[in-house]
C-alpha cells in the first residue's frame, strides 16, 4: 500500500516526465519544419520525393561562363559536374560569388532543372582569410 507521501512524489515525477516529453516533441516538430539540407543537382535528379513547392538548399559549383545577368535578375548553372540546376535568382549577390567557385542556394523548384532562388549563399575555401587578417599578418612578418 502507497503512502500520501509516495503518491505525491510518483505524481510529481510523472508531471515532469511528461511535460519534458511534450517540451521535446515540441521542438522536434519545430526543428523538423524549419531545417533546410543541403542537397547536390545529382540527389535532386535522382530524388523523386523533392517537391516543388517545399524551400530546398541546393549547393554545387556554379559552372564556367554560365553567369548572365541583366537588372537585378541573375541566371546562372550550378553543378556537381555530373549534372546541372538552371537558377534564377532576383536581387544582390554575395561578393564572394564567381564562376568556377562554390555555392548555396535556397529556393523553390520549378522543376527538376529549373530553381527559383530566394537566397545565395557563395562559399569559400578552407584556406580563406579576410583582407584585413592578411594585411596584419604581412605587417607583423617584416
Amino acid at each position: 500500500m502507497l503512502t500520501k507521501k509516495i503518491k505525491t512524489r510518483l505524481l510529481f515525477l510523472t508531471s515532469i516526465a511528461l511535460v519534458s516529453l511534450l517540451f521535446l516533441v515540441f521542438i522536434y516538430f519545430n526543428l523538423k519544419q524549419n531545417i533546410l539540407y543541403f542537397k547536390t543537382p545529382s540527389e535532386i535528379f535522382s530524388n523523386n520525393e523533392v517537391e516543388n513547392s517545399n524551400m530546398i538548399r541546393v549547393g554545387g559549383m556554379v559552372k564556367k561562363n554560365s553567369i548572365q545577368q541583366n537588372n537585378k535578375e541573375i541566371q546562372f548553372i550550378l553543378t556537381d559536374y555530373k549534372k546541372e540546376l538552371i537558377v534564377v535568382y532576383n536581387g544582390a549577390v554575395p561578393n564572394l560569388f564567381s564562376e568556377e567557385r562554390g555555392a548555396v542556394v535556397e529556393g523553390k523548384l520549378n522543376d527538376k532543372k529549373y530553381l527559383i532562388a530566394d537566397r545565395i549563399l557563395a562559399k569559400h575555401d578552407e584556406n580563406y582569410m579576410p583582407p584585413q587578417m592578411k594585411k596584419i599578418l604581412k605587417e607583423n612578418v617584416k
